[in-house]
């Protein structure tokens, strides 16, 4: 682990392909499941928007998600549309404007949960002028990003080689590669070229460019299985619990893939 925040981790993976590294960020994406609204009664609407569009704006809404309370639609026993205490999560607003204009909040959607609740009180729904009032039911249910984009997760999932950085011996230091480096990887220290940090570099190679030495006097390449993987959630999920979750669904989906080609092999 290189850093870890709230709602971020940074790590480096090795002993892996491509392949999977990319596998495990494309499960990430669409396979870790959480918390969105997906279905809104309006009751009453006499702002500007239509519902369609307040709809729309609630389901973009991040929840906070609890995977082990809650089971995903299409897993639940009570195999109904309408979804239950298991699968569903009510949630009411009643906002009028009365003395003028007046912004309603994520923060006023009433949850009957108070575990699932908007990760962010201050995302703004709608104005509404003076006498105006919405009044609304949702209803919110696990789902997967490959469904929609409101249920991914993460805001950025990405991957990198991990760069390899080596200075020859010719070179002279001039410092043009220090310049022209948009990470600030390279430093000068007592007249020599250092790396400063390694971890930092997007393998650009705008500093071999530079270079005024013919061959380059700096060469950028990367180490082959060796990654820096970073994710950065919504605050629906911890990252690492995002991370793990996608890593157990891959492991099974794999298991599957390798049961369904020995069943294969056998018919043949």
């Amino acid at each position: 682990m290189l850093e870890k925040g709230e709602n971020d981790i940074r790590l480096m993976v090795r002993g892996v392909d491509t392949p999977y590294i990319n596998a495990l960020r494309r499960t990430i994406l669409s396979e870790v499941p959480c918390m969105a609204i997906d279905e809104v009664v309006i009751i009453e609407n006499s702002s500007v928007l239509h519902d369609e569009i307040i709809a729309h704006r609630l389901g973009l809404i991040p929840l906070k998600t609890d995977l082990d309370s809650y089971n995903l639609p299409e897993k639940c026993s009570c195999k109904s549309e309408f979804g239950c205490n298991l699968c569903r999560v009510t949630f009411t607003l009643d906002k009028e404007a009365v003395d003028g204009v007046t912004t309603v909040y994520s923060g006023e959607l009433i949850s009957e949960n108070p575990n699932i609740t908007p990760v962010s009180d201050k995302i703004p729904i709608v104005k509404l002028a003076k006498g105006q009032r919405l009044r609304l039911e949702a209803y919110a249910r696990l789902g997967r990003g490959k469904q929609h984009a409101k249920w991914q997760p993460v805001s950025m999932c990405a991957y990198k080689y991990l760069p390899r950085i080596n200075i020859n011996t010719n070179c002279d230091a001039c410092g043009e590669c220090i310049k022209v480096c948009p990470k600030n990887v390279l430093e000068k220290i007592g007249g020599v070229i250092k790396v400063r940090d390694v971890l930092a570099c997007t393998l650009c190679k705008d500093c071999v460019k530079a270079c005024t030495k013919k061959p380059p006097a700096i060469e950028i390449s990367w180490e082959e299985n060796s990654f820096i993987f970073s994710l950065e959630s919504t605050g629906v999920l911890p990252p690492e619990r995002i991370l793990m979750e996608a890593v157990k669904i891959l492991d099974e989906q794999l298991e599957e893939f390798a049961k369904k080609i020995g069943e294969e092999v056998q018919k043949t």
